[in-house]
């Protein structure tokens, strides 16, 4: 049993290192080669690279406020539910394997946003996808991360509420 938890909790390891890792390497390329709101086109205009800095947190909200409380509520609170996040992923057996991987999808894009927020001041977004009616607002990695967490959950709680008996692994 210490094997298989050693195991798994390699595979978590893994999944919020390569998070990370491909957030804050896709935000240093951009940083590094894209200016502020310069836009380049993909794929017939369907997929925009364009470097926006958000210093706010999701659709810009809490920008304006002041410093403290900004570092409050966009640094500190985050970081604090970060660490308890990753506490949680380390330390619970109990815990589906699906879940595993879906809450180091989301706390490895949650820590790559946060070590934004705290280098810079701001988040790096540049991605644009614009399909007709699937038109989203500017993303990065960090936020595809959780997003793809986000939907292994909801998809694993769909199967498993339709077929009680798949998915009962610890």
């Amino acid at each position: 049993m210490k094997t298989n938890r050693l195991f798994w909790n390699s595979i978590i390891a893994v999944v919020l290192l390569c998070n990370i890792g491909c957030d804050q390497i896709s935000k240093t390329i951009v940083r590094s080669h894209l200016n502020f709101h310069e836009q380049i086109n993909l794929f017939d205009n369907r997929v925009m690279l364009t470097r926006v800095e958000n210093s706010g947190a999701f659709l810009s909200l809490g920008d304006s406020l002041s410093s403290g409380v900004k570092f409050t509520v966009l640094i500190f609170i985050p970081f604090l539910s970060l660490l308890a996040g990753l506490y949680f992923l380390f330390s619970k057996s109990a815990l589906s394997r699906s879940t595993l991987v879906a809450l180091s999808f989301v706390v490895g894009g949650g820590i790559g946003n946060i070590m934004d927020r705290y280098l810079y001041g701001s988040v790096t977004d540049f991605l644009h996808i614009d399909f007709g009616i699937l038109r989203t607002g500017i993303f990065n990695m960090a936020d595809v991360s959780i997003m793809t967490g986000v939907f292994i959950i909801v998809g694993t709680y769909l199967v498993r509420r339709n077929n009680p008996l798949m998915g009962m692994e610890p």
